[in-house]
């Protein structure tokens, strides 16, 4: 798969099966469509191209809306992508000036000259366009100014499903984890740098790697301690990963994000962890001393070990 952030690099394509969306979490709904274009693509030939946008055009437009995080940045979109068929990836610059342009020359400059559409695969319920001006009548009109074929994935289809990425936000803040990764189709993940941190676990059994994950806008589940699958590099091992303010030994009031990897013993400072939610198992906790914290940490373990 390959990902563009200029609509110019994608000069040379021809006959491209299209779909257009923010895509955050890549979910069963989003899968659907991506799927249809794969069936598209076996049935009249042609590349999936997938049209996405980065910063999230709700930050552009609603800049006062602080709270909103994403399910999936945009690097962990593309791994989606790339595992659910795509072929190509535009990346496109989301500005104030790009929402005012009106549905016409949308159309015309980004789907018909710049996407080189010969097929557009969309939901029932979207919107483009200075003030989303643009909808599927719209897209029908113009498709047979220009020539292309307009395939519309029913309201019905995607409602069955019922789900939307703000449900998913929803369950994942309040750390229900086993309706956010039924909704998305896979465990809800994230990925970051291991970091040196206060090396306190390895002197109570515990050793942990400590995640710190750059892009600020990621959604993190609520704090607590969680049963996960980290990934290092092609290897995969379970363990228990603690989100939270650690109130038992720290008193900075930083969120950190903790990981216990189960029968490991490897320096991976500055190494790439991918790890995978899998179940909550408690609330963050203070505990009056640390034989107490070793006795949950012990708990948690087992709990983990078993999911």
């Amino acid at each position: 798969m390959l990902i563009y952030n200029n609509i110019s690099e994608l000069s040379n394509l021809t006959n491209s099966i299209v779909t257009i969306g923010t895509f955050d979490g890549v979910h069963l709904g989003h899968q659907k469509i991506i799927k249809r274009l794969v069936e598209l693509k076996e049935k009249q030939g042609g590349k999936v191209v997938l049209f996405t946008f980065d910063p999230h055009p709700r930050k552009i437009l609603f800049p006062e809306q602080l709270d909103l995080k994403l399910i999936t940045t945009t690097p962990e979109k593309c791994e989606l992508f790339q595992k659910f068929g795509v072929d190509y990836v535009l990346v496109f610059p989301f500005t104030r000036e790009f929402s005012q342009m009106n549905a016409s020359d949308y159309v015309s400059d980004i789907i018909v000259k710049g996407l080189k559409t010969k097929t557009l695969v969309i939901g029932y319920d979207h919107r483009f366009g200075s003030n989303r001006e643009g909808n599927i009548e719209t897209l029908k009109h113009l498709s047979e100014v220009y020539n292309f074929i307009i395939e519309e994935i029913p309201a019905q289809e995607i409602n069955q499903l019922n789900v939307s990425s703000t449900r998913i936000r929803k369950a994942i803040n309040e750390g229900d984890i086993k309706t956010a990764n039924a909704f998305l189709g896979y465990p809800f993940f994230i990925s970051g740098a291991v970091i040196k941190g206060k090396q306190l676990g390895r002197t109570i059994g515990y050793p942990t790697a400590n995640i710190f994950i750059e892009d600020t806008d990621k959604l993190l589940p609520k704090m607590g301690v969680y049963a996960v699958k980290v990934f290092i590099g092609s290897n995969s091992f379970k363990g228990m990963l603690n989100i939270g303010l650690n109130p038992t030994t720290d008193f900075d009031n930083k969120i950190k994000i903790e990981v216990n990897i189960f029968d490991f013993d490897r320096d991976i400072y500055g190494e790439i962890l991918k790890v995978e939610f899998i179940k909550r198992i408690r609330d963050e906790q203070k505990f009056t001393n640390l034989d107490e914290l070793k006795i949950a940490l012990a708990n948690d373990k087992m709990a983990c070990e078993n999911v």
